[in-house]
């Protein structure tokens, strides 16, 4: 099945802009991050710690809602799913 992955500021630099990635299907939103991280040595230190864990300021969308971390590996995606990542928001 075919996700969509959008990614924003630094994080879409890392990414190299939007992709369409192909997972199994019943595939984890923490299946779908693992092979973001593949695509390149960029993408893996962006979105991982040495240690494999998704960096904490990683902020997750699944079809324009919410994810919170804790759900990433137990949240199913679908065929034409979108998730975006964000890094940390701040301003004034």
């Amino acid at each position: 099945m075919q996700v969509r992955v959008r990614a924003f500021a630094r994080l879409r630099e890392a990414i190299g802009g939007d992709l369409t990635l192909e997972v199994p299907e019943g595939a984890t939103m923490s299946r779908l991050l693992a092979a973001v991280g593949e695509t390149s040595e960029q993408a893996g230190e962006a979105l991982f710690e040495e240690s494999g864990e998704l960096r904490g300021y990683v902020i997750l969308m699944h079809n324009g809602r919410r994810v919170r971390r804790a759900e990433a590996g137990t949240l199913t995606l679908a065929d034409g799913d979108e998730v975006a990542l964000f890094p940390p928001v701040a301003g004034g």
